[in-house]
């Protein structure tokens, strides 16, 4: 699949915002002490990417009731859906200069009850977008950091109607977005996520 920039301003994808908020301290805290054992650019994408998927749970996964989607909250709170997780690893990210968009696919709810949006990055590095999925990994999937063929959590089945949507945002969707600003908790956000793009 051909990745599509939303805007050709390549600086977009290093903007710091009230959701991918690369500013905020406890982001650049996180980021310098990741930055601190990376010998490049390439290792400090893969701690950062490592840090979020295995020490964020993933707030289902966890039985976590609460929503988090601003990029702080998910690092000071420790927890988030994959969205969330997606805005934290994209701060991290832009945090050290490295351009990130957000991207989405469509999936099937585990038990086959209908669709939802789910959301991940891609990193910009040797002019190309590598697409990687930081939503923690559990039983069945095994997400890995690669710019050598994705390592995503899911391949959507095109049979089952999933969707890869190939539009890399430089923000997040509005959708997806007003989703999670106005879910009171976990179970609400599950009915109000957008089912596709």
């Amino acid at each position: 699949m051909e990745l599509i920039q939303e805007t050709s301003d390549l600086s977009a994808y290093l903007v710091a915002d009230e959701v991918i908020d690369h500013d905020h301290p406890v982001v650049r805290e996180v980021a310098a002490l990741l930055a601190k054992g990376a010998a490049d650019s390439y290792v400090y994408a893969q701690a950062a990417y490592e840090f979020v998927r295995d020490t964020i749970p993933h707030s289902q996964d966890a039985g976590d009731l609460r929503v988090t989607w601003r990029a702080s909250d998910v690092l000071e709170r420790r927890t988030g859906i994959c969205h969330a997780k997606a805005h934290a690893l994209a701060a991290l990210l832009r945090a050290e200069d490295i351009p990130t968009a957000l991207c989405y696919q469509s999936l099937l709810h585990d038990d086959g009850s209908g669709h939802a949006v789910h959301g991940l990055v891609a990193v910009r590095f040797n002019g190309a977008w590598h697409r990687q999925d930081c939503r923690g990994n559990k039983p069945g999937v095994d997400a890995q950091f690669s710019l050598d063929g994705e390592r995503l959590a899911w391949i959507p089945d095109r049979e089952s109607s999933e969707v890869d949507y190939p539009v890399l945002y430089a923000e997040p969707h509005p959708a997806v977005l007003r989703a999670l600003k106005e879910a009171p908790d976990r179970p609400s956000l599950g009915r109000t996520l957008p089912t596709a793009l």
